[in-house]
């Protein structure tokens, strides 16, 4: 197995310097949600094991589990083969959806109509 240090900014970022990172759980593989992160929150994931995303909608860091306690720990941060979206591997307490479902991927498309996979408990 080879290895070599690490640079965030060596991944390949969108036009707003932003990269999408799926988090999986690390027990289940379950998907659990996408945000995204700028070459910063990725070292500062790195740094802290707290999973660390950048919020579009204001515009800074948010580091998950904050405020609401359901706290993402970084297990493993695998980039795809063009480093242009990461996979993040974490250790979820809680549920990462902000409506308190376990995943944001609580429907489905079938037979051209949205099923609810997933109720809120």
């Amino acid at each position: 197995m080879a290895t070599q240090t690490f640079d965030p900014a060596s991944l390949t970022f969108n036009a707003a310097g932003l990269i999408p990172a799926i988090a999986q759980d690390e027990t289940s593989g379950e998907v659990l949600m996408m945000a995204w992160m700028n070459a910063d929150s990725v070292a500062r994931t790195l740094d802290t094991g707290r999973v660390t995303y950048w919020s579009r909608s204001r515009a800074s860091f948010w580091v998950k589990g904050e405020t609401s306690g359901n706290v993402q720990e970084l297990v493993d941060l695998r980039v795809d083969c063009d480093r242009d979206c990461l996979l993040v591997i974490v250790r979820q307490t809680g549920p990462a959806c902000h409506t308190g479902r376990r995943t944001c991927f609580y429907t489905a498309v079938r037979d051209g109509a949205e099923v609810e996979l997933m109720k809120l408990e």
